[in-house]
């Protein structure tokens, strides 16, 4: 794991979902529930920041944008991951009247997708164009070495039109709305 807060923060939520046997709990189990995936979004953020401190240190103060900048720095699936579980640990923490508390084996699952996340995170950035930041100096990218593609002559290119505004052959335009209400 990345941080041994991040891995306290997982255990906590562990032993929130899944008391010793024999434990009596004051809690029921949507809270224990909400509470455990509080302590997972906040593992996962940990992960996070560990991980933009690698890479880009400026980036463990923008909040959501480190998500959202990830998929730059690893790959797709990883970037995705992170975001879909973020969002759904993000929406279970929240209290709403009208809705039921998560399940604990909904929060289980996120939890198993949390450890996977930070290891994943752990191993660092996979793009090989970007190189992580020294400790000296700020983060610099490689650009691979590649030809520019020549620029098109200017004015109108062959074989390509440009749509006209307004309804689509064959259709008129709908009559403006007057007056209101």
């Amino acid at each position: 794991m990345t941080d041994d807060t991040a891995r306290a923060d997982v255990n906590a939520a562990q032993s929130l979902l899944r008391p010793a046997a024999g434990t009596m709990t004051a809690l029921g189990p949507g809270v224990r529930a909400r509470a455990a995936a509080l302590l997972l979004r906040r593992a996962l953020e940990r992960g996070l920041d560990d991980f933009w401190q690698g890479v880009a240190p400026g980036m463990t103060r923008i909040g959501k944008h480190r998500i959202l900048c990830l998929g730059a720095y690893t790959d797709r699936e990883t970037a995705r991951r992170c975001y879909l579980i973020w969002s759904a640990l993000s929406t279970a923490c929240h209290y709403r009247a009208h809705e039921l508390p998560p399940g604990p084996s909904e929060i289980q699952a996120r939890l198993l997708e949390v450890e996977a996340l930070l290891e994943a995170l752990e191993k660092g950035p996979t793009v090989p164009h970007f190189v992580s930041a020294s400790p000296s100096g700020p983060v610099h990218a490689r650009r691979p070495a590649a030809t520019p593609a020549p620029l098109p002559p200017p004015g109108r290119q062959p074989g390509r039109t440009v749509p006209k505004p307004g309804p689509p052959p064959g259709r008129r335009a709908a009559p403006p709305v007057v007056g209101g209400p």
